[in-house]
Protein backbone atom coordinates (compact mmCIF):
# COMPACT_ATOMS: atom_id res chain seq x y z
CA UNK A 1 0.00 0.00 0.00
CA UNK A 2 1.05 3.61 -0.60
CA UNK A 3 0.98 5.91 2.45
CA UNK A 4 2.37 9.43 2.83
CA UNK A 5 2.37 12.85 1.20
CA UNK A 6 3.07 14.23 -2.23
CA UNK A 7 3.51 18.01 -2.09
CA UNK A 8 2.49 19.44 -5.45
CA UNK A 9 3.53 22.86 -6.70
CA UNK A 10 0.13 23.43 -8.29
CA UNK A 11 0.27 25.53 -11.46
CA UNK A 12 -2.23 28.22 -12.36
CA UNK A 13 -5.27 26.93 -14.18
CA UNK A 14 -5.38 23.57 -12.45
CA UNK A 15 -8.09 23.02 -9.83
CA UNK A 16 -7.41 21.09 -6.63
CA UNK A 17 -9.81 18.30 -7.63
CA UNK A 18 -8.06 17.90 -10.96
CA UNK A 19 -4.72 17.79 -9.14
CA UNK A 20 -5.97 14.87 -7.05
CA UNK A 21 -7.13 13.22 -10.26
CA UNK A 22 -3.65 13.67 -11.78
CA UNK A 23 -2.08 11.91 -8.78
CA UNK A 24 -4.54 9.01 -9.07
CA UNK A 25 -3.88 8.69 -12.80
CA UNK A 26 -0.10 8.63 -12.37
CA UNK A 27 -0.27 6.06 -9.59
CA UNK A 28 -2.47 3.88 -11.78
CA UNK A 29 -0.23 4.26 -14.83
CA UNK A 30 2.83 3.60 -12.66
CA UNK A 31 1.41 0.26 -11.59
CA UNK A 32 0.71 1.12 -7.97
CA UNK A 33 -2.27 -0.43 -6.13
CA UNK A 34 -5.52 1.52 -5.88
CA UNK A 35 -4.90 4.17 -3.24
CA UNK A 36 -7.12 6.60 -1.38
CA UNK A 37 -6.08 10.16 -2.30
CA UNK A 38 -7.14 13.53 -0.88
CA UNK A 39 -5.83 17.09 -0.67
CA UNK A 40 -5.05 19.17 2.38
CA UNK A 41 -6.60 22.52 1.49
CA UNK A 42 -8.21 23.81 -1.70
CA UNK A 43 -6.36 26.22 -3.97
CA UNK A 44 -8.38 28.22 -6.51
CA UNK A 45 -7.54 27.45 -10.16
CA UNK A 46 -5.99 30.93 -10.52
CA UNK A 47 -3.79 30.34 -7.46
CA UNK A 48 -0.54 28.41 -7.51
CA UNK A 49 1.81 26.85 -5.02
CA UNK A 50 1.88 24.32 -2.20
CA UNK A 51 -0.90 21.73 -2.38
CA UNK A 52 -0.39 18.78 0.01
CA UNK A 53 -1.76 15.55 -1.47
CA UNK A 54 -2.42 12.80 1.09
CA UNK A 55 -2.10 9.14 0.09
CA UNK A 56 -3.45 6.11 1.92
CA UNK A 57 -3.39 6.43 5.71
CA UNK A 58 -2.21 10.05 5.42
CA UNK A 59 -5.73 10.96 4.26
CA UNK A 60 -6.73 10.57 7.92
CA UNK A 61 -4.69 13.76 8.54
CA UNK A 62 -6.20 15.80 5.69
CA UNK A 63 -8.66 17.42 8.12
CA UNK A 64 -5.79 18.64 10.30
CA UNK A 65 -4.16 20.14 7.23
CA UNK A 66 -7.35 22.06 6.45
CA UNK A 67 -7.17 23.56 9.95
CA UNK A 68 -3.49 24.50 9.65
CA UNK A 69 -2.22 28.03 9.08
CA UNK A 70 -0.93 28.96 5.63
CA UNK A 71 1.40 31.53 4.05
CA UNK A 72 0.64 33.33 0.78
CA UNK A 73 2.31 35.82 -1.51
CA UNK A 74 -0.26 37.95 -3.31
CA UNK A 75 -0.37 41.02 -5.51
CA UNK A 76 -3.10 43.66 -5.20
CA UNK A 77 -3.82 45.67 -8.34
CA UNK A 78 -5.24 49.01 -7.23
CA UNK A 79 -7.82 51.04 -9.15
CA UNK A 80 -10.18 48.26 -10.23
CA UNK A 81 -12.40 45.82 -8.35
CA UNK A 82 -13.89 42.72 -9.95
CA UNK A 83 -16.94 40.68 -8.98
CA UNK A 84 -14.72 37.68 -8.13
CA UNK A 85 -12.06 39.90 -6.47
CA UNK A 86 -9.42 38.36 -8.76
CA UNK A 87 -8.31 38.64 -12.37
CA UNK A 88 -10.93 36.15 -13.58
CA UNK A 89 -13.92 38.37 -12.89
CA UNK A 90 -15.65 41.30 -14.54
CA UNK A 91 -14.72 44.81 -13.46
CA UNK A 92 -17.48 46.22 -11.24
CA UNK A 93 -15.77 49.38 -9.98
CA UNK A 94 -12.99 51.61 -11.26
CA UNK A 95 -11.35 54.37 -9.19
CA UNK A 96 -8.58 56.70 -10.33
CA UNK A 97 -6.83 56.72 -6.94
CA UNK A 98 -3.56 54.99 -6.09
CA UNK A 99 -2.08 54.88 -2.58
CA UNK A 100 1.45 55.94 -1.66
CA UNK A 101 3.74 53.17 -0.44
CA UNK A 102 3.95 54.96 2.90
CA UNK A 103 0.20 54.60 3.37
CA UNK A 104 0.31 50.90 2.44
CA UNK A 105 3.07 50.27 4.98
CA UNK A 106 1.14 52.10 7.67
CA UNK A 107 -2.14 50.25 7.08
CA UNK A 108 -0.72 46.71 7.27
CA UNK A 109 -0.63 46.65 11.07
CA UNK A 110 -4.39 47.33 11.12
CA UNK A 111 -4.91 44.03 9.29
CA UNK A 112 -2.70 42.02 11.64
CA UNK A 113 -4.10 39.91 14.49
CA UNK A 114 -7.75 38.95 14.79
CA UNK A 115 -9.82 40.69 12.13
CA UNK A 116 -13.30 40.33 10.70
CA UNK A 117 -13.87 39.79 7.00
CA UNK A 118 -16.74 39.00 4.67
CA UNK A 119 -15.91 36.08 2.32
CA UNK A 120 -16.14 36.70 -1.43
CA UNK A 121 -19.49 36.11 -3.09
CA UNK A 122 -17.61 33.82 -5.48
CA UNK A 123 -16.59 31.23 -2.89
CA UNK A 124 -17.40 27.61 -2.13
CA UNK A 125 -19.30 28.48 1.04
CA UNK A 126 -22.88 27.24 1.08
CA UNK A 127 -25.86 29.57 1.35
CA UNK A 128 -29.10 27.68 2.05
CA UNK A 129 -27.56 24.48 0.74
CA UNK A 130 -26.17 25.96 -2.47
CA UNK A 131 -22.61 27.09 -3.23
CA UNK A 132 -22.20 30.86 -3.05
CA UNK A 133 -20.42 30.98 -6.42
CA UNK A 134 -23.33 29.14 -8.08
CA UNK A 135 -25.76 31.74 -6.72
CA UNK A 136 -23.46 34.60 -7.76
CA UNK A 137 -23.08 33.20 -11.29
CA UNK A 138 -26.87 32.95 -11.52
CA UNK A 139 -27.10 36.67 -10.79
CA UNK A 140 -28.43 36.27 -7.25
CA UNK A 141 -27.48 38.59 -4.41
CA UNK A 142 -25.16 36.66 -2.10
CA UNK A 143 -25.22 37.73 1.56
CA UNK A 144 -22.37 36.06 3.47
CA UNK A 145 -21.84 36.55 7.18
CA UNK A 146 -18.79 38.25 8.62
CA UNK A 147 -16.27 35.82 10.07
CA UNK A 148 -13.36 36.24 12.47
CA UNK A 149 -9.94 35.13 11.18
CA UNK A 150 -6.37 35.64 12.35
CA UNK A 151 -3.62 37.29 10.33
CA UNK A 152 -0.45 36.18 12.10
CA UNK A 153 1.73 38.50 10.01
CA UNK A 154 1.36 40.77 6.99
CA UNK A 155 4.45 42.23 5.34
CA UNK A 156 5.85 43.40 2.04
CA UNK A 157 7.00 40.39 0.02
CA UNK A 158 10.71 39.94 -0.53
CA UNK A 159 12.21 39.62 -3.96
CA UNK A 160 11.04 36.34 -5.44
CA UNK A 161 11.08 34.95 -8.95
CA UNK A 162 7.88 35.89 -10.70
CA UNK A 163 6.89 38.46 -8.07
CA UNK A 164 7.19 42.17 -8.89
CA UNK A 165 9.96 43.92 -6.96
CA UNK A 166 9.07 46.79 -4.64
CA UNK A 167 10.07 50.08 -6.22
CA UNK A 168 10.07 52.38 -3.24
CA UNK A 169 12.19 53.48 -0.29
CA UNK A 170 9.00 53.57 1.82
CA UNK A 171 9.48 50.05 3.17
CA UNK A 172 10.70 50.61 6.73
CA UNK A 173 9.90 52.72 9.77
CA UNK A 174 6.13 52.72 9.19
CA UNK A 175 6.64 53.48 5.52
CA UNK A 176 9.21 56.25 5.86
CA UNK A 177 12.84 56.10 4.79
CA UNK A 178 15.15 55.69 7.77
CA UNK A 179 16.28 58.29 8.70
CA UNK A 180 13.16 60.21 7.69
CA UNK A 181 13.67 62.55 4.77
CA UNK A 182 10.70 64.94 4.26
CA UNK A 183 11.94 65.72 0.75
CA UNK A 184 11.73 62.07 -0.36
CA UNK A 185 9.35 61.59 -3.28
CA UNK A 186 5.92 60.17 -2.46
CA UNK A 187 5.67 57.27 -4.87
CA UNK A 188 2.17 56.12 -5.72
CA UNK A 189 1.65 52.39 -6.17
CA UNK A 190 -0.58 50.90 -8.85
CA UNK A 191 0.09 47.49 -7.25
CA UNK A 192 1.86 45.89 -4.31
CA UNK A 193 2.93 42.36 -3.43
CA UNK A 194 2.47 41.22 0.17
CA UNK A 195 3.14 38.11 2.23
CA UNK A 196 0.45 36.97 4.67
CA UNK A 197 0.60 34.21 7.30
CA UNK A 198 -3.05 33.45 8.00
CA UNK A 199 -5.33 31.15 9.96
CA UNK A 200 -7.74 28.68 8.41
CA UNK A 201 -10.80 30.23 6.81
CA UNK A 202 -8.99 33.38 5.65
CA UNK A 203 -9.82 34.60 2.15
CA UNK A 204 -6.88 36.43 0.59
CA UNK A 205 -9.19 38.00 -2.00
CA UNK A 206 -11.26 39.54 0.81
CA UNK A 207 -8.11 40.70 2.57
CA UNK A 208 -6.94 42.42 -0.62
CA UNK A 209 -10.33 44.07 -1.11
CA UNK A 210 -10.40 45.37 2.46
CA UNK A 211 -6.82 46.69 2.32
CA UNK A 212 -7.66 48.60 -0.84
CA UNK A 213 -10.83 50.05 0.73
CA UNK A 214 -8.86 51.12 3.82
CA UNK A 215 -6.50 52.99 1.49
CA UNK A 216 -9.38 54.88 -0.10
CA UNK A 217 -9.40 52.95 -3.34
CA UNK A 218 -10.42 49.55 -4.73
CA UNK A 219 -8.38 46.55 -5.79
CA UNK A 220 -8.30 42.92 -6.78
CA UNK A 221 -5.82 40.03 -6.63
CA UNK A 222 -3.76 39.45 -9.78
CA UNK A 223 -1.22 37.00 -8.34
CA UNK A 224 -1.62 34.42 -5.55
CA UNK A 225 0.91 31.82 -4.48
CA UNK A 226 0.76 29.60 -1.40
CA UNK A 227 4.30 29.11 -0.11
CA UNK A 228 3.49 27.10 3.03
CA UNK A 229 0.59 24.89 4.17
CA UNK A 230 0.87 23.59 7.71
CA UNK A 231 4.35 22.04 7.99
CA UNK A 232 4.86 21.79 4.21
CA UNK A 233 6.87 24.40 2.28
CA UNK A 234 7.48 25.13 -1.38
CA UNK A 235 10.99 23.67 -1.06
CA UNK A 236 9.33 20.25 -0.68
CA UNK A 237 6.94 20.72 -3.60
CA UNK A 238 7.26 18.96 -6.94
CA UNK A 239 6.16 20.19 -10.34
CA UNK A 240 3.38 18.66 -12.40
CA UNK A 241 6.06 17.40 -14.81
CA UNK A 242 7.82 15.61 -11.97
CA UNK A 243 4.50 14.09 -10.87
CA UNK A 244 3.88 12.82 -14.41
CA UNK A 245 7.22 10.97 -14.32
CA UNK A 246 5.69 8.59 -11.75
CA UNK A 247 3.24 7.40 -14.39
CA UNK A 248 6.19 6.73 -16.70
CA UNK A 249 7.99 4.54 -14.18
CA UNK A 250 9.90 6.94 -11.92
CA UNK A 251 10.08 5.56 -8.35
CA UNK A 252 7.40 7.06 -6.10
CA UNK A 253 9.54 6.71 -2.97
CA UNK A 254 11.91 9.40 -4.27
CA UNK A 255 9.07 11.95 -4.06
CA UNK A 256 6.86 10.60 -1.27
CA UNK A 257 7.10 12.13 2.22
CA UNK A 258 6.22 9.87 5.16
CA UNK A 259 2.87 10.13 6.92
CA UNK A 260 4.49 11.67 10.01
CA UNK A 261 5.82 14.57 7.92
CA UNK A 262 2.35 16.05 8.36
CA UNK A 263 2.83 15.89 12.15
CA UNK A 264 6.21 17.53 12.59
CA UNK A 265 4.72 20.03 15.06
CA UNK A 266 3.51 17.20 17.32
CA UNK A 267 5.86 15.45 19.78
CA UNK A 268 6.42 11.71 19.50
CA UNK A 269 5.25 9.22 22.13
CA UNK A 270 7.52 6.14 21.99
CA UNK A 271 5.68 2.83 22.47
CA UNK A 272 6.81 -0.65 23.38
CA UNK A 273 5.54 -3.56 21.28
CA UNK A 274 3.04 -4.37 24.05
CA UNK A 275 1.77 -0.79 24.28
CA UNK A 276 1.54 -0.54 20.49
CA UNK A 277 -0.67 -3.63 20.43
CA UNK A 278 -2.89 -2.11 23.12
CA UNK A 279 -3.18 1.17 21.22
CA UNK A 280 -4.11 -0.64 18.00
CA UNK A 281 -6.94 -2.26 19.95
CA UNK A 282 -8.13 1.17 21.05
CA UNK A 283 -7.14 0.72 24.67
CA UNK A 284 -6.12 3.52 27.03
CA UNK A 285 -2.54 3.92 28.29
CA UNK A 286 -2.19 5.08 31.89
CA UNK A 287 0.42 6.58 34.24
CA UNK A 288 2.38 8.30 31.49
CA UNK A 289 4.94 10.95 32.54
CA UNK A 290 4.44 13.21 29.49
CA UNK A 291 2.60 16.55 29.83
CA UNK A 292 -0.98 16.75 28.61
CA UNK A 293 -1.44 17.36 24.88
CA UNK A 294 -1.54 15.73 21.46
CA UNK A 295 1.14 13.16 20.56
CA UNK A 296 2.08 10.91 17.67
CA UNK A 297 2.48 7.45 19.18
CA UNK A 298 5.36 5.64 17.48
CA UNK A 299 6.61 2.06 17.47
CA UNK A 300 10.22 2.65 16.48
CA UNK A 301 9.81 4.63 13.22
CA UNK A 302 6.21 3.58 12.51
CA UNK A 303 3.30 5.90 13.43
CA UNK A 304 0.68 3.94 15.35
CA UNK A 305 -1.87 6.59 16.33
CA UNK A 306 -2.57 10.19 17.22
CA UNK A 307 -3.16 10.19 20.98
CA UNK A 308 -4.38 12.79 23.44
CA UNK A 309 -2.71 12.69 26.86
CA UNK A 310 -4.65 14.16 29.76
CA UNK A 311 -3.27 13.92 33.30
CA UNK A 312 -1.12 10.92 32.42
CA UNK A 313 -3.82 9.01 30.51
CA UNK A 314 -3.58 8.63 26.73
CA UNK A 315 -6.57 7.97 24.49
CA UNK A 316 -6.54 7.25 20.76
CA UNK A 317 -7.71 10.15 18.61
CA UNK A 318 -6.93 8.55 15.26
CA UNK A 319 -5.33 5.18 14.58
CA UNK A 320 -3.09 4.36 11.60
CA UNK A 321 -3.13 0.99 9.88
CA UNK A 322 0.57 0.77 9.03
CA UNK A 323 2.70 -2.40 9.16
CA UNK A 324 5.56 -2.71 11.61
CA UNK A 325 9.02 -2.42 10.06
CA UNK A 326 9.59 -6.10 10.92
CA UNK A 327 6.57 -7.06 8.84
Amino acid sequence: MVNGWLILDKPRGLGSTRAVGAVKRNLREGGYPKTKVGHGGTLDPLAEGVLPIALGEATKLAGRMLDASKIYDFTIQFGTETDTLDAEGEVVKRVDRFPPMAAIAAVLEHFTGEIEQVPPAYSALKVDGKRAYDRARAGEEVDLKTRCVTIHSLTFAGDREGVPELRSAFQTTAGRPDPYDPSAPLELADSVTLTAHVSKGTYIRSLARDIAHALGTVGHVTYLRRTKAGPFTESQAISLDKLNEIGRGAPLEDLLLPLEAGLDDIPALPLSQTDAQAVRQGRVLSELPQPSGLYCAMLDSVPVALMEISDGTAKVVRGFNLPDVAE
